[in-house]
């Protein structure tokens, strides 16, 4: 059973891994207007590239197992990489299909297949206080965003559909790390699928086009935008439920703007700022509520 202390951490690492998520769009936005424009695949394949680069040097250098670390991992490792690339994979895919905005709007349904699927799969119940802050937080991001919906094309469609992949392999996911996390190391997972997405990526991104300037921007975001808080994200795992992880999670979608306003001058608008605040509302009563119902259980 998880203890207080412990699911004070988890909290703690599943605050820092979106927040390392989010800085992604203010960085791309320092990257060369060439490779903005025409290079989402090199984009992709780099920072998987560098995730892998980033967990792989963690197993073989301090670990010093990461053959072991590896082959311990098994085949919930590689399903669980099988989803992490999916969702490195479906996210940028649908922004080269769809606007941002559109893409946003549906990973906001992550933490409700989250719910539904460890409901289904690993027995979990859900109490009212979540299933509040999920419609709740899923409120606050179509306010954020509503105003930008744009649904102009068939394409438009077709990328909103892709970037359905991304919460359903995210829900899968934490199934993954509720179901197996507890007995196997799954932080090798996260290597796996910075190695299949950049494997995937590798065809669509040729011929490169980054600069030496760009690649070392790009590093960035794979060492500590993708690499470092998704294996965060395993860690914590082992002490939250799947629907609080996917909760969590949403913090990257409400501290983007802020990035960009801060690294970039890009303002938010009223309706950033309030669908913001009505997400963290959701996600602070959940926790609160869950730290109170935690206090009057017996010991």
């Amino acid at each position: 059973m998880t203890s207080a202390s412990d699911h004070r951490r988890a909290i703690l690492l599943m605050i820092a891994a979106p927040t390392l998520w989010s800085i992604a769009g203010v960085v791309t936005r320092h990257l060369s207007p060439e490779l903005q424009a025409n290079g989402r695949f090199e984009i992709t394949f780099w920072r998987s590239l560098f995730a892998a680069v980033f967990v792989g040097g963690y197993l073989a250098l301090v670990r010093r197992d990461f053959a072991g670390a590896l082959k311990r991992a098994g085949a919930a490792g590689l399903l669980s990489g099988g989803m992490w690339a999916t969702m490195f994979v479906c996210f940028m895919l649908a922004l080269t299909l769809t606007s941002t905005a559109n893409t946003l709007i549906v990973l906001a349904v992550a933490p409700l297949v989250t719910a539904l699927l460890a409901w289904a799969l690993l027995q979990t119940p859900i109490p009212p206080r979540t299933w509040i802050a999920i419609f709740v937080a899923m409120a606050g991001i179509g306010w954020m965003f509503a105003g930008s919906l744009r649904i102009e094309s068939p394409a438009s469609v077709l990328g909103m559909l892709v970037a359905f992949g991304a919460p359903v392999a995210s829900a899968i996911n934490f199934v993954i790390l509720k179901k197996r996390g507890q007995s196997v190391d799954l932080i090798p997972a996260v290597f796996l699928g910075g190695v299949i997405s950049a494997v995937l990526m590798l065809p669509l991104a040729w011929p490169f086009i980054a600069r030496p300037a760009d690649i070392g921007l790009l590093a960035l975001l794979g060492f500590f935008q993708l690499g470092l808080p998704c294996t965060l994200l395993v860690v914590a795992a082992r002490h939250l439920t799947a629907t609080e992880l996917s909760l969590l999670a949403l913090l990257e979608v409400v501290l983007g703007p802020l990035w960009a306003w801060l690294g970039a001058g890009e303002a938010p608008g009223a309706n950033t700022l309030a669908g913001g605040a009505f997400v963290i509302a959701a996600l602070l009563f959940n926790e609160l509520a869950g730290r109170a119902a935690r206090g009057r259980q017996p010991a």
